[in-house]
């Protein structure tokens, strides 16, 4: 006996709930299957990016600046606190704990008035689109499906040199749970995740270091931006080692000692916490069976096309467990897209206009090509820069720092890239991608009207800036 549903969805993280959401307003018996328990040993929807990654991150983040600002920012202001600011670590990481249990509680109502059954457990595919579902008890339910899409996300990368404990060595979530702050922080890894929770900890008072075993620095971001980044960051005490390949660590007294390699041979450092954040694999061991016979690549990913569907009819892949960026937003459209594919609609996703972002201070964001890939591929191109020292917002923020910068064909003018290190990067990049979306040109951004004194201000100038034009920074010396 089976229970018998137009579309199952395996994950409720950010590709699997919305797609589970979108299907069922669009008049589809939806059912999403999610294993996620939490601390209190309680189902909790919303996957890795509401209980563990995007949201508790930002909580802390937000918090952590908010310190910071206290102790050697609002005195630029004219305000004097009359005492020194202290941090209550429990306290921060109960408002992490608040937003998250709020928010997955929030998408089980969602589920609720869409229609969506929720049903909690661990999921595998079977042939002829059945799943298996085994909950907590070990009781076994068997689902049949019209359409399946698999939402199972991704893990943490672990590495034999420097093994997850649970203590001195933690992975991501693991680096949300401190419960005081870490005299000495080391971070394996100056990726997106790194700089972040790094950026947490270094904030409240960590002496961090960051061991990154590539050479440059941030190469999937445009090394102009990239560069003032890590010059930002060096200036705010970070601690950033490029080329340092880890070889072992171990355990000490106090904490965890590490070896690492680079250009000038072998070192030693100790650290109190170890974050290990090297990246991160597609959740699909123990997901399909062999009757379900879905195409995985060479590093376990699952093999779609441009819509998203597998080698099996009526069996779709979306999300971190596919190719293409590891983003939450990136995945939530992938479900949308799905869920209107099955519904009969007609549905594309633009994969050449998603942004990315970095959540520190300041901020970086970036959509489109960078100029080192189109250097790269021989293609002309016209680039217009703008420094946030000349923008009269940010100079009031007391946040003058990083730049704007803006990449246009040579020809067509259109818009092919935007690159933003500076102060709320993480909003201003939207814009760009509507423009992008739009197949808007550098001149249609120079010839909108930009609410003054705004941030996006400097958008505009940089935009300006392509063809020479920009209003509020000195034109470049003219070639004699």
């Amino acid at each position: 006996m089976s229970d018998q549903f137009d579309v199952v969805v395996i994950g409720a993280g950010p590709a699997g709930y919305v797609a589970a959401i979108r299907a069922a307003q669009l008049g589809l018996n939806t059912a999403c299957v999610d294993k996620w328990i939490n601390a209190e040993g309680k189902p909790s929807l919303g996957g890795t990016c509401l209980n563990v990654g995007c949201i508790p991150s930002k909580a802390l983040l937000e918090s952590s600046e908010k310190f910071h600002e206290a102790q050697e920012g609002l005195a630029a202001h004219g305000i004097k606190l009359s005492a020194a600011p202290e941090v209550d670590v429990p306290a921060m990481i109960a408002r992490k704990d608040d937003i998250v249990s709020k928010l997955t509680g929030g998408i089980a109502q969602l589920f609720k008035s869409n229609g969506v059954t929720s049903i909690a457990g661990q999921a595998k595919l079977l042939g002829g689109r059945k799943v298996e579902v085994t909950d907590a008890d070990g009781n076994v339910q068997l689902l049949q499906a019209e359409n399946v899409i698999i939402a199972t996300g991704s893990i943490p990368v672990d590495i034999p040199v420097a093994p997850a404990n649970g203590d001195t060595i933690v992975d991501s979530s693991g680096a949300l749970e401190f419960t005081e702050i870490p005299k000495r922080l080391g971070v394996i890894g100056a990726g997106v995740i790194g700089l972040e929770l790094g950026s947490v900890w270094r904030r409240l008072g960590s002496k961090v270091v960051l061991l990154e075993a590539q050479e440059t620095f941030m190469p999937m971001a445009d090394q102009k931006v990239a560069k003032d980044f890590l010059r930002q960051l060096k200036g705010q005490g970070m601690d950033v080692r490029l080329g340092a390949r880890v070889i072992k660590s171990s355990q000490t007294k106090k904490g965890v000692k590490v070896t690492y390699e680079d250009s000038k041979g072998e070192h030693t450092s100790e650290f109190d916490k170890l974050i290990v954040a090297v990246g991160r694999r597609p959740v699909t061991q123990a997901l399909l069976s062999s009757e379900a016979d879905i195409l995985l690549d060479e590093r376990s990913f699952i093999h779609v096309d441009d819509q998203c569907r597998t080698n099996q009819p009526g069996i779709f892949a979306i999300g971190d467990v596919v190719r293409g960026p590891m983003l939450a937003h990136k995945g939530s459209e992938e479900g949308v897209m799905v869920a209107e594919i099955i519904a009969g609609r007609q549905r594309h996703m633009n994969y050449d206009a998603i942004p990315s972002v970095v959540y520190t201070h300041p901020e970086v964001a970036w959509v489109g090509k960078t100029e080192e890939e189109l250097k790269a591929a021989g293609e002309k191109y016209r680039v217009g820069q703008f420094p946030f020292a000349a923008s009269g917002r940010a100079m009031a923020m007391n946040a003058n720092q990083g730049m704007v910068r803006v990449i246009a064909d040579e020809t067509t003018d259109q818009v092919l890239g935007v690159h933003i290190c500076g102060p709320q990067a993480g909003e201003l990049i939207a814009q760009a991608v509507i423009a992008m979306e739009m197949q808007a040109t550098a001149e249609d951004l120079a010839l909108t009207v930009f609410a003054h004194p705004t941030l996006s201000e400097a958008l505009h100038e940089a935009a300006l800036a392509v063809h020479g034009e920009a209003i509020h920074m000195a034109a470049p010396r003219k070639k004699r």
